[in-house]
């Protein structure tokens, strides 16, 4: 990916989709430099890696009234922590994905008479941030059990792990239910599926985030998969892996 504009960048909270919602998104991530200089460091500054973090700052335009829009998700994740998703362009099946569980830390409203009412919150990491790859789209209504297309993220090696995020952005139908999964295989026919992680049963709009073990997989297809069950569900969902 070369040079671009940023002119559809997409923000998903633990329940909800504020791309719609946001006119700046920013994230970031370090590592604490710990001085570790001695006599035999030649002369030279000698640093060490300490406690890596990560934060997404976005700002916007405010909303309110309905579960999706961002005062109401604000407002109900202010304080806990769940997993947030952003691509710098769009959220298409493979597209580039930043993703971490972390804590909404602060959200700001209101501004000069006159003004449009903005928005601006941050969220801080409880998780490593991952750069991995959309694995389903958020416009993508599910209403029976399937699997998505599977995306190459490439083997995992020992200490390495596979993240996956999960945003169930809608459930509708009488008592319906999504039970999601993600899948592995070493073709991207997937001919011999091995399930690597399971997400809890969801039955609203809201958010998860898993990791492996550490555990090599010599796999390098990944796909996520769901049951579906109820009377008329459909769900909408973005899901993202990655390895780190």
């Amino acid at each position: 990916m070369g040079k671009f504009v940023l002119l559809d960048a997409r923000l998903f909270a633990p329940g909800a989709d504020l791309s719609g919602a946001s006119n700046k998104i920013e994230v970031s991530s370090e590592i604490e430099d710990k001085d570790a200089t001695n006599y035999r460091s030649g002369g030279w500054k000698e640093v060490l890696g300490g406690l890596g973090s990560a934060e997404i700052a976005a700002e916007g335009l405010w909303e309110a009234g309905d579960p999706s829009l961002v005062d109401n998700a604000s407002w109900s994740t202010l304080g806990g922590v769940g997993p947030y998703t952003v691509c710098p362009t769009d959220s298409v099946v493979g597209a580039l994905a930043y993703v971490t569980a972390g804590m909404r830390a602060d959200y700001k409203v209101g501004d000069a008479v006159g003004e449009i009412a903005p928005w601006s919150g941050t969220v801080k990491s409880s998780w490593p941030l991952v750069r991995g790859q959309i694995a389903h789209p958020p416009g993508l209504a599910r209403t029976a059990t399937g699997v998505g297309t599977g995306v190459q993220l490439g083997a995992i090696a020992a200490g390495r792990r596979l993240y996956a995020s999960l945003h169930v952005l809608s459930a509708a139908g009488t008592t319906p239910s999504i039970t999601a999964r993600v899948e592995s295989a070493a073709d991207a026919g997937f001919t011999s599926p091995t399930t690597r992680l399971t997400f809890a049963a969801a039955t609203a709009p809201g958010g998860q985030i898993l990791r492996g073990d550490g555990t090599a997989v010599t796999d390098t297809y990944y796909r996520l998969a769901w049951t579906i069950t109820g009377t008329t569900p459909s769900f909408m969902l973005c899901a993202s892996l990655g390895i780190r």
